[in-house]
């Protein structure tokens, strides 16, 4: 069992759920964040209380930076009551959003959309979190592999996700001096409700994926979430500034 505790934005479905559950079953401390669904990050609680671990949730809308402030009180007023700390050791800025349109049709309030959850509100809220981290603590930032391949469709949200993996370099660069390590997990496709669940969903989608995928399948979250929670715990003290793609190998 470990002391140590989490904070993951979006953790109440997909990636970050399984972030969550991985990272509870290793006796790490959970606090979740939810937009809007109450009922869905409660469940994830308390299945994590079922698993003998302790768990939190927080409504945080990520895109909305004006929230970050009291999010930040209500957290550390979290962290003070269920576990008697004043700080924290992991950041996972998982919380996104998907939207499919070409680039001649991308409009300028999907951008911006993308840009307030993905990238700025994942810049602002480490920011704001800084004085909450330990020292030594560690920071994992979700990219995609589509910061690496392209696809039609997806210039907006790939364009965003190659700016966090230019942050966490920097972000390690400048947190360095605090033994804190920052690196970029990259998924590639991965079977979950993420942009209408079109990869789990979709047979036709599912199967062009497998075929461009050295290990001849879509992902799933626990792909994922097994990797982050392994980043995390696992003796990989020395990785950071790294791009870590988890995509089966596809469009090699």
């Amino acid at each position: 069992m470990t002391d140590k505790i989490v904070l993951i934005t979006g953790g109440s479905r997909g990636l970050g759920q399984s972030s969550a559950l991985h990272l509870a079953k290793q006796g790490v401390g959970v606090v979740l964040t939810y937009l809007n669904r109450s009922d869905t990050a409660q469940a994830v609680v308390a299945e994590i209380e079922n698993l003998g671990g302790c768990a939190a949730a927080l409504q945080l809308d990520t895109g909305n930076i004006r929230q970050f402030e009291s999010f930040a009180e209500r957290f550390a007023e979290t962290l003070d009551r269920v576990w008697e700390r004043q700080s924290f050791d992991y950041l996972v800025n998982n919380a996104g959003i998907g939207i499919h349109a070409s680039f001649a049709e991308t409009t300028e309030d999907q951008f911006d959309a993308l840009m307030n959850i993905h990238l700025k509100g994942v810049f602002f809220l480490t920011q704001r979190l800084l004085p909450l981290i330990e020292d030594g603590g560690r920071i994992v930032n979700l990219s995609s592999g589509l910061a690496r391949f392209s696809l039609p469709g997806y210039a907006a949200y790939g364009t965003m996700k190659g700016a966090v993996e230019i942050l966490t370099r920097y972000l390690a660069q400048e947190l360095g001096p605090r033994g804190i390590a920052v690196n970029a997990i990259a998924p590639g496709a991965i079977e979950t409700d993420f942009g209408g669940g079109v990869v789990r969903d979709n047979p036709e989608v599912n199967q062009f994926i497998a075929a461009s995928t050295a290990m001849g399948r879509a992902g799933c979250p626990d792909d994922i979430g097994g990797a982050i929670a392994s980043l995390l715990t696992g003796e990989n003290q020395w990785i950071t500034a790294q791009r870590i793609e988890i995509s089966g190998g596809m469009n090699l």
